[in-house]
């Protein structure tokens, strides 16, 4: 046995037995509302022994018995509750059995399952630099996707357990994020009834809904001409323009508000829609046209030679021969638009004033006071929040589509 490959294996099983810990402990105190504080050491020790079983088995030329990785989730369960004497959590067993056994569960499976990826291949004998290597790889992104994981949904959870409080529960104990089912569904969902009924939040959907198609139409019929001409045709100066497009991102947007807001309040244009649909489509076109003209460089320019032959003009080559071919980078724009405009808060919220055309973001906003109880406008940033991820979701396919194409010329 070297000492280096079994400082190795015990160092990945230390890591991954106190990331879990660390992950469930915090996961069960959300849950329960009660404070589990996370055994570290004990979760350690644990993932290093289950780790150095593992490899030893599964190095081992004996064979029979229990496979490597059921003898490492064993040697895994008993260490870590020998080693926190029966409180892995610092939680007594008979408070919340049921969340704690499955913390439990998942502790064992996950330790054991990144023990099992990461060291796959791996021995206590010698290893190669190259062996080595890999272990550390596989660490790093395993740690890399807990961390991301964690940053991504423990907001968006915070988000929703508020929601679904009651007043009286959040000023009783404000981090408690637990979800009371005593109350019922009508209970539960209360908040989100309320923006509907008395915080006219339908609207705003309307609006916001309205304000986003109507800026991805506005923008295609700018971005695709602009961009075919840009990839197709020749003209003077057309290499600067294509490298000049993004020029406008530059300019932080809060430098351009406060010369719009003056021009916009003497022209009349603001606290209107029509004012948001002239900004937002000058800050998505840009982008929008660098994206196609991409796209549209990559497809063969001999089917739009052998349409023009053919006798179409070449308004009626774009229409029947390279827009149908671009039909995933139009999604991948679209979507990205929608995005934008479904979320941007900084020209609604100078430009309107009117809560009758407030967006959604705008009326998200309205509800940060002190008359407004905090689980309304977790209640609103949800709202806000899961049509856009539905939808991208949904697209995600085209959007990755239409990001990557033309980057490579073939």
């Amino acid at each position: 046995m070297r000492p280096g490959s079994i400082l190795l294996t015990a160092l990945t099983g230390l890591v991954w037995g106190v990331t879990a810990t660390l992950v469930i402990a915090v996961t069960l105190t959300l849950i329960t509302g009660e404070v589990a504080l996370p055994q570290a050491t004990a979760g350690g020790l644990a993932g290093l022994l289950a780790a150095l079983t593992f490899v030893w088995r599964h190095s081992s030329e004996t064979k029979g018995g229990l496979p490597d990785w059921a003898l490492s989730a064993l040697v895994l369960f008993l260490v870590l509750m020998v080693a926190s004497f029966a409180a892995p959590f610092s939680l007594p067993l008979g408070k919340a059995p049921v969340w704690q056994g499955l913390g439990l569960i998942a502790f064992v499976v996950c330790v054991t399952g990144a023990n099992r990826i990461t060291l796959t291949g791996a021995r206590l004998g010698a290893m190669s630099r190259y062996e080595r290597e890999v272990i550390y790889i596989r660490i790093a992104k395993g740690v890399g996707f807990v961390v991301f994981t964690i940053i991504v949904a423990l907001p968006f959870y915070v988000m929703v357990m508020t929601s679904l409080k009651s007043q009286q529960a959040l000023l009783a104990n404000p981090l408690d994020l637990s979800i009371d089912v005593s109350q019922g569904l009508s209970g539960l969902f209360r908040s989100y009834v309320e923006l509907f009924t008395q915080f006219n939040f339908g609207r705003y959907l309307l609006v916001s809904a309205f304000v986003s198609v109507a800026t991805v139409v506005l923008t295609l019929l700018f971005s695709v001409p602009g961009a075919y001409a840009v990839s197709r045709l020749r003209f003077p100066g057309q290499a600067m323009l294509a490298r000049s497009v993004l020029l406008i991102y530059m300019v932080p947007a809060i430098v351009l508000v406060i010369p719009l807001y003056a021009v916009f309040s003497q022209l009349g244009l603001r606290n209107t829609l029509t004012g948001l649909l002239i900004v937002y489509p000058a800050t998505t076109i840009p982008v929008a046209l660098y994206m196609l003209q991409g796209y549209f460089r990559g497809l063969p320019s001999e089917l739009e030679e052998a349409g023009l032959m053919d006798g179409l003009s070449r308004i009626g080559v774009i229409l029947k021969i390279t827009l149908p071919l671009s039909l995933p980078a139009l999604a991948s724009v679209s979507l990205y638009v929608f995005m934008i405009a479904w979320n941007e808060f900084l020209f609604a919220f100078m430009f309107l004033d009117d809560p009758d055309i407030f967006t959604l973001s705008r009326g998200v906003v309205s509800l940060n006071s002190s008359e407004v109880p905090r689980q309304h406008l977790m209640a609103g940033a949800v709202i806000a929040t899961v049509p856009v991820l539905v939808i991208f979701l949904w697209f995600e396919r085209f959007l990755v589509q239409g990001l990557t194409a033309g980057s490579v010329k073939g």
